[in-house]
């Protein structure tokens, strides 16, 4: 047997046994617990439906007329309808329809834009009609998830035919008898196209510089429609009291600087020119002179304010100024004794 070196290892050999024996060895294993990974999370706050914000919706007209409380504009004239949806809420639109009866006219969607300061939201839509009738013009919100449906008051709007002459009546001669009033011409109120109301529109012709006839023309419409026309007060420090402008033939009856009314008037013809400068009413004469003068008031000798016939486009009297026979009496109501007179040429 050979001999083992000192310090030598020594080799312990093991044998294995046959699967099954007494002498099989096993190697301990331990158990593995099977782990479920943690997955870590943020809290969260469950989150609350939004509730849908409750507004008021408004409209208004504008290029429209008032004759009392009806609105009132003519065909092919714009108009605009404005509204305003309070509060503001992004992205929100309106929907406004026009009918003419039961005839949709017109359906517009609009954005509504954010005024400034962000209190509400608001839109606007033009229109035209191109024919008469009567228009009912409505505005909606939608029910959206930020904000609920909400429904402005119906507008109405009667559209009428600009076109009248002597001895018609109807709405277009109450519109056009309610511009001249606004202007301050002597006008009735009551949708007749009378004499008097011809006597407005000569007056306002004269005021504009038209053409001196009676006629209810496009330039005198659209000028009225407009409110252009005004009768300049020259002197206004004389409080109550009259001014006739010779140029344009018109007298009116003033309070201050505001004008009262506006009447045409007829001066002294070239032979026979009415007296320029201030005078004072010094005597009134109710009804008919012998030579035909019409409740006069008398302001500088044997000139003064009256009514007369004719009462023509064009200086024609002795030197008075005539008024139309229609428009005396009220002019005469009005002037009192010691009503400052002022009698000039304007700047036409």
């Amino acid at each position: 047997m050979p001999r083992i070196a000192r310090g030598a290892l020594t080799l312990s050999v093991l044998t294995l046994a046959a699967p099954g024996s007494a002498l099989a060895l096993t190697t301990p294993t331990t158990p593995i617990t099977p782990t479920t990974p943690i997955i870590q999370t943020t809290p969260t706050t469950p989150t609350t439906p939004t509730t849908p914000v409750t507004g008021k919706l408004r409209t208004s007209l504008e290029g429209v007329f008032k004759l009392g409380s009806r609105n009132v504009t003519v065909t092919r004239r714009t108009l605009r309808v404005n509204g305003a949806d309070r509060p503001f809420v992004p992205g929100q639109v309106a929907v406004v329809q026009i009918r003419r009866g039961r005839r949709l006219v017109k359906s517009e969607t609009v954005k509504l834009r954010r005024s400034r300061g962000g209190a509400f939201g608001f839109f606007s839509v033009r229109f035209s009609s191109p024919s008469a009738g009567n228009l009912k013009i409505t505005a909606l919100h939608a029910a959206t998830p930020e904000q609920v449906k909400v429904a402005a008051v119906a507008q109405k709007v009667d559209v009428v035919v600009p076109s009248a002459g002597p001895g018609s009546t109807g709405t277009f001669v109450s519109l056009i008898q309610s511009r001249l009033a606004a202007l301050h011409f002597a006008v009735p109120q009551d949708g007749v196209y009378d004499t008097l109301t011809q006597n407005a529109i000569l007056a306002y012709r004269k005021v504009r510089g038209f053409d001196r006839i009676f006629t209810l023309d496009g330039a005198v419409i659209h000028g009225l429609l407009a409110g252009v026309g005004t009768f300049p007060v020259r002197y206004p420090r004389q409080g109550k009291h009259v001014e006739a402008d010779l140029t344009d033939q018109v007298l009116a009856l003033i309070n201050g600087s505001k004008v009262f009314r506006i009447y045409p008037v007829s001066s002294g013809k070239p032979s026979t020119p009415t007296v320029l400068g201030t005078y004072q009413v010094y005597m009134k004469t109710p009804g008919y002179l012998p030579d035909g003068m019409y409740y006069s008031n008398f302001f500088h000798t044997g000139y003064a304010i009256h009514g007369y016939d004719p009462s023509p486009t064009y200086p024609a009297s002795h030197g008075c100024l005539r008024l139309p026979i229609d428009d005396a009496i009220s002019a005469y109501q009005w002037i009192q004794i010691g009503t400052p007179v002022d009698v000039y040429y304007g700047a036409n």
